[in-house]
């Protein structure tokens, strides 16, 4: 259980909301048993008093403060559960934005090495169902199980103050055992069938990902059958261990339920014997049994709940390794240079885990203000030299030395937002007239003039709604709106033509005045002005 204490500990920075959102469960619990209860005791004794007039003898009965009272908890708990689902499911997105926030900041602090650990289909089941399991656990479990044991003593306490201390010392037993069987012990006879069924569930998840991406491929080769094949046997895998889960889980709330009903049975016996010595009224001795039966509901949500723990702490497990920050051996040691320097880079290797060395023996000296264009065939480590001098992946050999950068990575990255939402990464701070500058830098003032919401133009997911020019020059204005001293731009001018290219090229020129530029592209044409220029082999 130690796997979710980071993440219970976020989850408790939000208290008040936490009780106040826990009051509302128990408001709604209370009212629904007081309600049942209440009714039960209003139709015996009205039952006994048309037993008794049947019989002749004169009775009087009060209908309205039992009434009243039924029609009051009837109301509360309509109310209660509305603004309890309301007010948790509010309190749920807050966590889950919590949440999301925090991984993001994990992932932001571990180096590309840590994050290529990972397909991208491992990704997206940790950014989705690994969240989606932590995010709910308070109103799954913790919520659920703390207010049962609440209004378990409550439920005690009206037997110990209408019946007597040796009934409510029975109820309490009994209860109590249904309460462990309902959550630990759930808890430990599925603890590791559900956390492998988790890990089995990401596998196969990322499995049926990658078939669909790998589809021509495995078409290609014949082979889409048997893959398919596979993936169905481990479906059927998963499903019989998920069966054997849930048969658990099922027999395990069958004896909760049992006993609940069990100890009405035991209230009803005994308040008979109390009933017949005169010491509580007909009414009274139906009203504990109803309470108790009441208890089921609040009860009947726990064994699932605490079936899935295991799961949780299998999602959390994950999400400790492979977002925890990278430490002091992980990081990237980059030193300020001197101060006439920009970049200097000292004997530089760069490889990739599990693969050759891409370049070796690099030195590169980058003076403050300098610009220096890199050129090189694909496959020549351009982009991978790129990484490694923004610090992104770090050299297997030498030393780095520079100013704080910003980068243009090769691929184009545009996030399904409002331009102005994808270009204020670059810069939090930049202002409207800013953002309409660089976008005039890069020939796209214009193109969103036109558009109704102009910077809050929606530009769809991955910039679907641009062209792939387009989306290139927006990547690139978020990077010029950056005032950092280095810039490191690779294959600024992917998917432009040769005038619009050279039309930039020289407001790019004036923009990056007084700045230090270090560029990188196959060919000279499509490089923006430099000083000198370093062809790799």
């Amino acid at each position: 259980m130690r796997e979710l204490t980071p993440w219970l500990a976020l989850i408790s920075r939000r208290p008040w909301r936490l009780v106040l959102g826990g009051v509302l469960i128990l408001a709604t619990l209370v009212s629904g048993i007081a309600l049942l209860a209440l009714s039960g005791w209003f139709i015996t004794d009205t039952a006994i008093a048309g037993i008794l007039l049947a019989a002749g003898t004169q009775v009087a009965v009060n209908l309205y403060v039992p009434g009243g009272g039924i029609r009051f908890f009837a109301v509360s708990r309509t109310v209660a559960r509305y603004l309890e689902r309301i007010y948790n499911h509010d309190t749920v997105l807050r966590l889950l934005m919590d949440i999301r926030v925090a991984l993001f900041r994990k992932l932001a602090s571990t180096n590309r090495v840590g994050q290529s650990k990972l397909s991208g289909a491992q990704w997206l089941s940790r950014l989705t169902s690994d969240v989606d399991a932590l995010d709910t656990i308070y109103l799954r479990v913790i919520a659920p199980a703390g207010l049962a044991a609440l209004i378990t003593l409550l439920v005690t306490l009206l037997a110990w103050r209408l019946f007597s201390g040796t009934v409510a010392l029975v109820l309490l037993a009994t209860t109590t055992l249904s309460f462990v069987l309902a959550t630990a012990i759930v808890y430990v006879r599925t603890r590791k069938p559900s956390y492998r069924q988790a890990d089995r569930q990401e596998a196969l998840r990322t499995a049926v990902v990658e078939h669909i991406e790998g589809f021509a491929e495995l078409r290609a080769a014949g082979r889409t059958g048997r893959h398919g094949a596979w993936l169905l046997r481990q479906a059927h895998r998963m499903n019989s261990e998920q069966v054997e889960i849930d048969s658990r889980v099922g027999w395990h709330q069958a004896i909760s339920q049992l006993l609940i009903n069990l100890s009405a049975v035991f209230a009803l016996w005994a308040g008979y014997a109390l009933f017949e010595s005169g010491a509580i009224s007909g009414p009274v001795l139906v009203l504990l049994p109803i309470a108790i039966l009441g208890l089921a509901e609040v009860y009947s949500m726990l064994p699932d709940a605490f079936g899935k723990l295991g799961a949780t702490v299998s999602s959390a497990a994950r999400l400790n390794r492979d977002v925890s920050p990278a430490g002091k051996a992980d990081r990237i040691a980059v030193d300020e240079p001197s101060e006439e320097m920009a970049l200097v880079a000292s004997d530089i290797a760069v490889r990739h885990e599990g693969f050759a060395p891409v370049l070796t023996h690099f030195d590169l000296t980058l003076a403050r203000g300098e610009r220096i264009g890199i050129l090189g065939r694909s496959g020549s480590g351009k982009s991978s030299l790129a990484d490694t001098l923004a610090g992104l992946l770090p050299p297997s050999r030498g030393k780095l030395a520079r100013q704080a950068c910003v980068y243009l990575t090769q691929q184009t990255v545009l996030f399904d937002d409002t331009l102005r939402a994808n270009l204020v990464l670059g810069n939090p701070e930049a202002s409207d007239a800013q953002m309409w500058q660089v976008l005039e830098l890069v020939e796209l003032g214009e193109r969103f003039a036109r558009e109704q919401d102009q910077l809050d133009t929606w530009l769809g997911n991955t910039g679907s709604r641009l062209s792939g020019g387009e989306a290139r020059r927006v990547a690139l204005a978020r990077v010029l709106l950056n005032p950092a001293p280095l810039v490191i731009l690779d294959e600024p001018f992917t998917g432009l033509d040769a005038d619009t290219r050279g039309r930039i090229s020289k407001r790019l020129d004036r923009w990056l005045e007084g700045r230090s530029v270090l560029s990188l592209a196959h060919g000279s044409e499509t490089l923006p002005a430099t000083d000198r220029v370093i062809h790799l082999g």
